[in-house]
């Protein structure tokens, strides 16, 4: 067997030098390129970092505005309480106001409306008017504003009456619903007054009329 020369064996270890740089220079590349890839990682990791901080400062900025609503509810919840309150108490001195004219019409009705209704309708009042309360159809008692027992032709009858400050054609229908209808068969012979201080248009007067109902006028007393 022929051993290889020393030229020979030079020139093989050579090219296996030659691989191994090649091989080399594969290796440095692919580390360049790794490299490459860590940084882009690197970055990328740096911009998601930044990004959760901007995230977690703009969910820190939307707990600030959500207590800072908050705070601005209960405030608005506390004025609108308050505001209930006043409405109260306005309704409450309205609604005492209101007690306070009616009595008054009332009681100027008491004075006036037997001189009145002996003129127009020939009743004679028997004892005076009063507010007070009777038996309804039902067993239930109701109070009645202008009550009081009278004679009309020979006949007994029952006075029934009510009074508005403003007097509509919604009012009366409430009075025959809620008063006279109760009424009925209980006291056979009713006779029913509205007064008011005024109407709330010209065709009250002759819409009470109709439903056999007399109405007088603070005017009038």
């Amino acid at each position: 067997m022929v051993k290889p020369s020393t030229e020979q064996r030079l020139d093989s270890l050579t090219v296996k030098v030659e691989e191994l740089a090649e091989a080399q220079k594969r290796t440095e590349q692919r580390l360049d390129s790794l490299t490459v890839k860590v940084e882009e990682l690197a970055e990328a990791q740096k911009r998601t970092e930044q990004r959760v901080e901007e995230l977690a400062a703009a969910q820190k900025r939307t707990e600030t505005r959500v207590e800072e609503l908050a705070e601005a509810q209960k405030r608005t919840e506390k004025s609108l309480a308050a505001l209930a309150d006043e409405h109260k108490e306005t309704r409450r001195q309205l609604g005492g106001l209101s007690a306070t004219v009616g009595y008054t019409l009332e009681n100027e009705a008491y004075k006036a409306l037997p001189a009145l209704l002996e003129q127009d309708f020939q009743i004679k009042i028997r004892g005076r008017l009063d507010r007070d309360y009777i038996p309804d159809n039902t067993g239930n008692e109701i109070e009645v504003n202008i009550l009081g027992r009278a004679e009309q032709n020979g006949k007994e009858i029952l006075i029934v009456g009510e009074s508005k400050s403003q007097l509509s054609r919604n009012d009366v229908d409430t009075f025959i619903r809620k008063k006279l209808k109760r009424l009925q068969g209980v006291h056979p012979h009713l006779f029913p007054i509205l007064v008011t201080h005024m109407v709330s248009d010209s065709k009250v007067k002759k819409y009470a009329e109709g439903k056999g109902i007399a109405l007088y006028k603070s005017s009038q007393f």
